[in-house]
């Protein structure tokens, strides 16, 4: 009886093995079609994003306090939230933990909402003109 396992494995190996030398895989070509407007979009959105210190956009707050518990606040923001980064402010006498770029109250008021979760402290503003 193990002759015969033996025999049926084997055989069973060999077909495997020539049916697997037959077989390909599918290749092919990609085509993109997008219109031609969608690259002007793209590099408009970029340079309204360079502007990052627009006092017309919304920020939010996480921490204002001293440098320890700043860099705590932005370490957990980090930990916790790998979308975006903190930034970490100083405006006498306490340091400040800011997150976001926020263009409308909406954007920042969805983020705030998960936000909350981990900083419930935190809210919403926008920077003082320099």
């Amino acid at each position: 009886m193990n002759t015969l396992n033996f025999k049926l494995t084997f055989l069973s190996l060999f077909c495997l093995m020539i049916t697997s030398a037959k077989c390909f895989s599918q290749s092919g070509n990609v085509t993109i079609n997008q219109d031609k407007h969608i690259a002007v979009l793209l590099d408009i959105k970029k340079e309204l994003n360079k502007n990052v210190a627009d006092p017309e956009r919304y920020k939010i707050q996480l921490y204002s306090g001293n440098r320890s518990g700043a860099q705590n606040a932005k370490a957990k923001f980090s930990n916790s939230f790998s979308d975006s980064q903190p930034s970490m402010q100083y405006e006498t006498p306490n340091f400040k933990v800011w997150v976001g770029n926020y263009r409308t109250r909406l954007e920042a008021d969805r983020a705030l909402k998960r936000i909350k979760r981990k900083f419930p402290s935190a809210f919403i503003f926008k920077p003082k003109k320099n």
